[in-house]
């Protein structure tokens, strides 16, 4: 039972083989309550952040507690606690130098600006209707062949030479409209 005004715990009484159990939480009680917050300073002061030393020395004690019966035999119980503590720390700090390499890797390649004429090349093709569009970016940048295309788009070859002539004029305009406003304006 837990004093509530004390918040500590009450010594039950035990009976029969659960006698052993009690008098060993009853002692593990004790020593997390002797070496958490020693534990805990000596963890912050290794990891800098008080509340994940908290949580590791938590998770230490944790782990403890079901092997308390063959813990507390040992010389330094405190120790091994310790030692617990700061592999978990160990391991959680490899895991975020494990992360922060994966997302390093995973990091685009610097790529340069997109030129004038890319752009008026995507703003072009953006005026193409989406099916001749297509087309013409299978046929021009993935350089499929006009039956592959047929086969891919499942249309007639013939309708696929349409759609990538009536791309080319409505690129053609476009562009031609570009060049002759950046020409003009060159020769004033």
């Amino acid at each position: 039972m837990r004093d509530r005004d004390r918040g500590t715990l009450e010594p039950v009484p035990a009976t029969g083989a659960s006698a052993t159990g009690a008098s060993a939480v009853a002692g593990f009680d004790e020593f997390y309550a002797a070496n958490f917050d020693s534990l805990t300073l000596q963890l912050c002061a290794y990891t800098g952040d008080l509340a994940f030393a908290q949580d590791l020395v938590q998770d230490a004690f944790c782990r403890a507690l079901p092997r308390w019966q063959t813990i507390s035999m040992y010389d330094n119980p405190t120790a091994w606690v310790r030692r617990v503590a700061w592999n978990l720390a160990k391991n959680r700090f490899r895991q975020v130098r494990r992360a922060f390499a994966a997302a390093a890797r995973m990091r685009p390649a610097t790529v340069d600006a997109p030129t004038a004429d890319r752009v008026d090349l995507v703003r072009a093709l953006a005026k193409v209707p989406a099916r001749a569009r297509r087309v013409f970016i299978l046929y021009h940048i993935a350089d499929l062949s006009i039956a592959d295309i047929a086969v891919q788009e499942q249309a007639a070859e013939n309708t696929v030479k349409s759609w990538l002539r009536r791309a080319r004029l409505v690129l053609a305009e476009e562009l031609a409209e570009k060049w002759t406003e950046d020409d003009g304006a060159g020769s004033r």
